[in-house]
C-alpha cells in the first residue's frame, strides 16, 4: 500500500469516528438555540470557552509529546506511557487545590450580565472542575489507543460519550418538562426539584458522560504503573511545555473572543451578542470537523514516517490534497449557507451570519498551519510553536480589545482570521528555513485565492443566492477534478 494511501486510510477511520461523534453532537446546537434565548446560550458558550483554555493547561501538550517519545524511545514505550499519565495527574491535582476552595471568587470573575445568580455560576464551576479533571485523565489513554492502532475502540468510547451527553440533554431539557406539563408518570416528583430553563442541566450531562468515559478506559488505565523514568520525565516536560503554550495560544484564539465580548460590551447587550456569535460560529463546524479528523490521523502518521527517505515529499503531497479539500469545503459551506443557517433553528440568531465567511477562512488557515507545524515537532524545535501561537494570541487579544467596543462580534470573527493567517505564514517562513519541505506554494496559493474569490462572489456579490452559489461550487469542483485527475488516479490505483 502506498504511503499516501495509507495516510488517507488512517485519516478516514478517525474521520468517520469524528463525523459520527460530531453529527451526534451537532444535534445539540439546534436544541440549545431552540430551548434558550441568546443571553442564556451565552452562559453555555462562555463556560465552555473558559473550560477549553483550562483543558489545554491540564493536558500540558502531553498528547503530542507522547507520540514524539514513542517514536524517539521505541524500546521504552511503557515508561513513556507512565510518564505522560503521571505528569497529567500531578497537574490536575494542583489544579484541584487552587480551584475547589475558591469557586465563589472564580464565579465573580467570569460571570457576565446581571441575570444569572452568583450561586448558579458557582455550581457551574464545580461541574466544570469535575469535567476538566476527568477529561484530562483520559488524554494519555486515548493517545495510547491511537498509537496502538486501535481506532475502533477509540471511536466506540468517543461515540458513547456523545450519545450519553445527547440523551441526557434530551431528557433533562425536553423530556422532564414534557412529563410535568402533561402530568405523566412521576411528574409531581420531578416538579419538586426541576428548574425550567436552567442551563446547568447541559453541564450535568457532560459530567456524567465524562465519568462513563473514564470507566470505559479502565483497561488502559490498569496498564499504568508507578515506574517513572526520571530523566525521560524531565526531558518530556522540556519538550512539552512549549507545546502547552502553543496549544494554549490556539485555544485562546478559539475562545477568548467570546470571553472578551462578554466583558467589553455594555451589560445590557453582552449576553445577547455572545449568544448570537457563538451560535453562528457553530456553522463553521464542518471545516473544524475536517481539521480535527486530519489531526487525529496526521500526528501519529507524521512521527512514524519521519525517518523515511521521501518523508518531505510525502508531507508536501499531503499538503496539496489537504488545501484542495479545505478550499472546496470553504466554497461549499458558503454556497449553501441559506440551508445551513437552519442548523441554528432560531431566527433571532441569524443576524450574525456575516461572521461565517471570515471564521471559515480562519479554519482554512488553521488547518494549513496544523499541517505545516510538522517541521518543529519533528525537529524538536517546539519553541517555534510557542512563538507562532503566542504571536497569534497577541493578535487576537489586540484586535478584540480595540475593535469589539465598536464592531462587536464582527471584530472577533476578523481577529480569528487574521491571527490564524499570520500563524500560517510565519510557520511556512520559519519552517522552510529550519526544516525545508518541498511544498507546492504556487499551486496551493492558487486554490486558496480561487476559493476566496468564489466565496466573495457567492456571499457578497450574489447575496447568498443558493442557485448561483452552487453553480460556482460545481465549476470549482470540475476544474479541481480536471487539474488533479492524474494524482487522484495514482492514489486510488496503488496497492
Amino acid at each position: 500500500m502506498s504511503t499516501a494511501k495509507k495516510f488517507v486510510g488512517q485519516t478516514a477511520v478517525y474521520g468517520l469516528t469524528t463525523i459520527v461523534q460530531r453529527l451526534l453532537s451537532a444535534i445539540l446546537t439546534p436544541l440549545y438555540t431552540r430551548a434558550y434565548l441568546p443571553k442564556v446560550y451565552s452562559i453555555f458558550s462562555t463556560m465552555f470557552s473558559y473550560a477549553s483554555i483550562i483543558q489545554a493547561v491540564l493536558s500540558f501538550g502531553m498528547e503530542t509529546t507522547f507520540f514524539r517519545y514513542l517514536n524517539k524511545y521505541a524500546d521504552k514505550k511503557q515508561q513513556v506511557y507512565n510518564n505522560g499519565f503521571w505528569a497529567i495527574i500531578i497537574i490536575t491535582g494542583f489544579f484541584l487545590l487552587i480551584t475547589l476552595p475558591f469557586t465563589h471568587a472564580i464565579a465573580g470573575l467570569i460571570k457576565i450580565g446581571n441575570d444569572t445568580p452568583q450561586g448558579d455560576f458557582e455550581t457551574y464551576i464545580k461541574y466544570f472542575i469535575g469535567i476538566l479533571v476527568l477529561d484530562a485523565w483520559c488524554v494519555i489513554p486515548f493517545a495510547k489507543l491511537r498509537a496502538d492502532g486501535r481506532p475502533m475502540r477509540y471511536g466506540v468510547i468517543k461515540v458513547v460519550n456523545i450519545v450519553v451527553t445527547v440523551i441526557l440533554n434530551l431528557v433533562l431539557i425536553f423530556g422532564i418538562p414534557y412529563l410535568i406539563a402533561h402530568h405523566l408518570s412521576g411528574w409531581q416528583w420531578y416538579s419538586q426539584w426541576y428548574r425550567q430553563g436552567w442551563v446547568g442541566y447541559v453541564f450535568v450531562s457532560n459530567l456524567v458522560a465524562s465519568v462513563i468515559t473514564l470507566v470505559m478506559l479502565l483497561p488502559e488505565l490498569r496498564k499504568i504503573s508507578l515506574q517513572v523514568d526520571g530523566d525521560m520525565f524531565k526531558e518530556m516536560l522540556v519538550y512539552s511545555w512549549p507545546m502547552l503554550v502553543a496549544n494554549l495560544s490556539y485555544i485562546v484564539n478559539e475562545n477568548l473572543d467570546k470571553i472578551l465580548l462578554g466583558k467589553l460590551l455594555p451589560v445590557n447587550i453582552s449576553e445577547h451578542e455572545v449568544g448570537v456569535y457563538s451560535a453562528c460560529a457553530r456553522i463553521s463546524i464542518f471545516l473544524s470537523l475536517f481539521n480535527q479528523a486530519f489531526r487525529m490521523g496526521a500526528e501519529p502518521f507524521f512521527f512514524s514516517h519521519a525517518k523515511n527517505k521521501n518523508a518531505g515529499h510525502t508531507y508536501a503531497r499531503i499538503m496539496d490534497y489537504f488545501v484542495i479539500t479545505m478550499c472546496v469545503m470553504f466554497v461549499a459551506v458558503i454556497a449553501n449557507i441559506e440551508i445551513l443557517k437552519h442548523y441554528v433553528n432560531n431566527r433571532s440568531y441569524w443576524v450574525g451570519l456575516d461572521v461565517v465567511p471570515p471564521l471559515l477562512f480562519g479554519y482554512v488557515s488553521l488547518g494549513i498551519y496544523m499541517n505545516l507545524s510538522v517541521w518543529y515537532k519533528l525537529s524538536d524545535q517546539t519553541k517555534y510553536g510557542l512563538y507562532i501561537s503566542g504571536i497569534g494570541a497577541i493578535i487576537t487579544i489586540i484586535i478584540n480589545v480595540i475593535f469589539i467596543p465598536r464592531y462587536s462580534y464582527m471584530a472577533s470573527a476578523w481577529a480569528s482570521l487574521i491571527a490564524y493567517a499570520s500563524m500560517m505564514i510565519l510557520s511556512y517562513i520559519w519552517g522552510q528555513k529550519n526544516y525545508p519541505i518541498p511544498y507546492n506554494l504556487k499551486k496551493n496559493l492558487a486554490y486558496i485565492i480561487a476559493s476566496i474569490i468564489l466565496v466573495v462572489l457567492s456571499f457578497v456579490v450574489f447575496k447568498r443566492n443558493l442557485f448561483i452559489g452552487n453553480i460556482l461550487l460545481i465549476l470549482f469542483l470540475g476544474v479541481t477534478f480536471f487539474s488533479e485527475r492524474k494524482g487522484i488516479k495514482s492514489i486510488l490505483s496503488r496497492k
